[in-house]
């Protein structure tokens, strides 16, 4: 681990990221180049005073997760990620593994897409980024790890409270239908199958679906969402594929006036919560 140059590194790139980039007003008061010591930390989910341990070359090695956290939160290139995961002493992630890295060009997208609900999924349903509209709509997935990482899985072993009771079947078909195409395209990889199996064990829903052998690949959709806050919201759900179908981009916009003014208030009720609330504990 190379902790002096990791320190310089990290420091850097912070003071290089205007706050405008990652959705943080730039108020007038503000005189620290780039982002502060605290939005990295909310931004990463961990500690400020881990961050400055790090920034100051006094810190424990941090772990692959939390150095992809960073990554995100600091909107580092693949180039510069795999950079910061050699100062860290860590080798960069494999090609599989950086499909579940979200790509440094979509994240950027998350950002600029700043009131819209956003967020980077990869294409077996796990959630790899979010921007803050998403995760006040949704809550945080990004830290979800195991097979609860993938939304098909927990949509079919734990229900989901968002949707409507009547948009369940629906919802079931259209999930089970996108993973058949997946499982087509990644014929034999063992998370496909390995996920397939779990699923067909715990969940008599998914069997009767999957064995139903419907193929549908997910690119726009209209869905409800009932917020406990703002109550329901009607979204139109857009999808951006990259090349190799193995991430894919899906912004949530709303349909109708009221989804606008109930978005609205969950972005004002979001903040006015954000300003009250302490830095998120360290995660290592």
């Amino acid at each position: 681990m190379h902790r002096e140059q990791l320190a310089d590194f990290l420091r850097r790139r912070r003071e290089a990221i205007r706050p405008a980039e990652v959705g943080i007003a730039d108020g007038p008061r503000r005189r620290t180049n780039g982002l502060r010591r605290e939005e990295v930390a909310m931004l990463a989910g961990m500690s400020v005073d881990y961050v400055v341990r790090l920034e100051q070359g006094r810190s424990s090695q941090p772990s692959t997760q939390l150095l992809g956290a960073l990554a995100r939160a600091l909107r580092l290139s693949d180039d510069e990620r795999d950079h910061l995961f050699h100062l860290a002493g860590h080798q960069p992630p494999p090609a599989d593994a950086t499909a579940r890295l979200a790509r440094a060009g979509l994240v950027r997208m998350l950002d600029l897409l700043g009131g819209t609900p956003a967020m980077v999924i990869s294409d077996l349903g796990e959630i790899l980024a979010q921007n803050r509209m998403s995760t006040l709509l949704i809550g945080d997935h990004t830290g979800i790890t195991g097979i609860r990482r993938h939304i098909v899985y927990r949509w079919f072993t734990e229900g989901d409270a968002l949707h409507l009771p009547a948009d369940r079947e629906a919802h079931s078909r259209r999930l089970v239908a996108d993973l058949r195409a997946v499982a087509g395209r990644r014929a034999g990889d063992p998370d496909v199958v390995g996920l397939v199996a779990r699923l067909e064990r715990e969940s008599a829903d998914f069997r009767r679906l999957w064995a139903a052998h419907e193929v549908a690949v997910r690119r726009a959709d209209r869905k409800t969402l009932v917020h406990p806050r703002v109550g329901p919201i009607v979204l139109d759900c857009e999808t951006l594929v990259t090349p190799d179908q193995r991430q894919e981009l899906l912004v949530l916009t709303p349909a109708d006036a009221e989804a606008r003014e109930r978005l609205e208030l969950l972005r004002v009720l979001g903040t006015q919560d954000f300003n009250a609330s302490a830095v998120p504990a360290e995660r290592e």
